[in-house]
């Protein structure tokens, strides 16, 4: 029998399976001395969160508060601002990840600069910028680069094969950002409500786990790091409950099948000829973050469009529209539904924040699957 891509998942979304772990959960959850919150830092695990109905299966005493785990959704506007001038100038075409496309700025989403005859075009993959830059040599590609430690090897891949091919028409404006410092700074916040993380395991599968054993260490919350799968999720819960009931503090794996303590050591290498820490990054409602970015390395500066087009790239910071609560939800201090232009004046067919752009935004996941369609 030919192997499918169902054959890869059907297990981990079994109903069976699923309600043997949701009355493991709610017969541990007795023994709770206290109601815990689980933050899932990924806009991944909210959305599998939503969409199989979770939150329904969990007792009173368990819940879910949202994290910044989203990186169209943690974009400040001023970088997409960037994006959007960068778009309209002569010759440039401007390439990115689909999700950024929506994503409104202070004058508008690179749609809006499309529409006006900007050349903006979205990738699946990094790589793709090669057969465009081939494509368009009289013209300059740049790869507006985003997304987490899961993405950034992909970025470096790109650079790499850049160089070593002599490619002269391809920039990159990076945008990534990294998980731990993020969780540190919601840690830091005293109205945090945190008492446990769910770890993204797509980070980790490039991190490591070890990233996050600064958590349970230093701050005393534990984190399991866990697949995105319905079975996945409601496994990683009943570990975290046990850790509570159990009275342990730990980092542990559920993803074992394919997250290791050390993670991948090509990619994290490639990573780091590559890239260095930026000494602040601004996060979309969480504010500046020390060394939660990465940026060029000096020596690589030729390829820096944040370099070659500073004169022209504004430096203001602009905050979010006043009705969006979006900042709140990133710091996991507020629900989508809590919003009051949620599902009303913002839409994902006409969003006012981010979290309704993406497909990894908590307001996203609750539109869609909160019956509102």
């Amino acid at each position: 029998m030919s192997l499918e891509l169902k054959n890869l998942y059907d297990n981990f979304r079994d109903a069976d399976t699923i309600k043997a772990y949701a009355k493991i959960i709610k017969e541990d959850a007795k023994k709770l001395k206290r109601s815990i919150n689980i933050m899932e830092v990924c806009g991944g695990h909210t959305h599998t969160i939503m969409k199989y109905g979770i939150l329904q299966l969990l007792p009173e005493n368990i819940k879910f508060i949202h994290g910044p785990g989203c990186p169209v959704c943690i974009m400040p506007k001023e970088r997409i601002d960037h994006a959007y001038v960068l778009s309209m100038q002569e010759d440039v075409i401007l390439v990115t990840l689909g999700d950024m496309i929506k994503v409104p700025g202070s004058n508008g989403s690179l749609q809006d600069a499309r529409s006006k005859g900007a050349d903006v075009r979205f990738v699946y993959s990094p790589l793709d910028c090669l057969k465009i830059a081939q494509e368009n040599p009289a013209k300059t590609v740049i790869f507006f680069a985003i997304g987490f430690e899961t993405t950034t090897p992909m970025t470096a891949a790109l650079l790499n094969t850049v160089i070593k091919k002599g490619i002269k028409n391809i920039l990159f404006h990076i945008n990534h950002v990294t998980i731990p410092e993020a969780m540190s700074a919601l840690l830091a916040d005293k109205d945090n409500k945190i008492d446990a993380f769910l770890g993204p395991s797509h980070v980790s599968v490039i991190s490591g786990s070890k990233i996050y054993e600064e958590f349970p260490r230093d701050y005393n919350k534990p984190v399991v790091v866990s697949g995105f799968e319905p079975v996945d999720v409601m496994q990683s819960i009943s570990m975290i409950v046990k850790q509570f009931i159990e009275d342990r503090c730990e980092l542990e794996v559920e993803y074992k099948r394919a997250v290791t303590y050390d993670g991948n050591i090509k990619a994290q290498e490639l990573i780091n000829k590559y890239f260095e820490k930026v000494e602040h990054f601004r996060w979309r409602g969480l504010g500046d973050i020390p060394k939660s970015g990465l940026k060029l390395r000096d020596e690589y500066k030729e390829y820096n469009a944040e370099e070659i087009y500073s004169e022209i790239l504004p430096s203001q910071k602009i905050d979010d529209h006043k009705l969006c609560i979006c900042g709140d939800i990133l710091r996991g201090l507020a629900n989508p539904v809590e919003c009051s232009i949620f599902g009303t004046a913002c839409k994902p067919s006409s969003p006012v924040g981010s979290c309704m752009v993406s497909s990894e935004g908590a307001c996203a996941a609750y539109y869609k699957y909160g019956n509102l369609i």
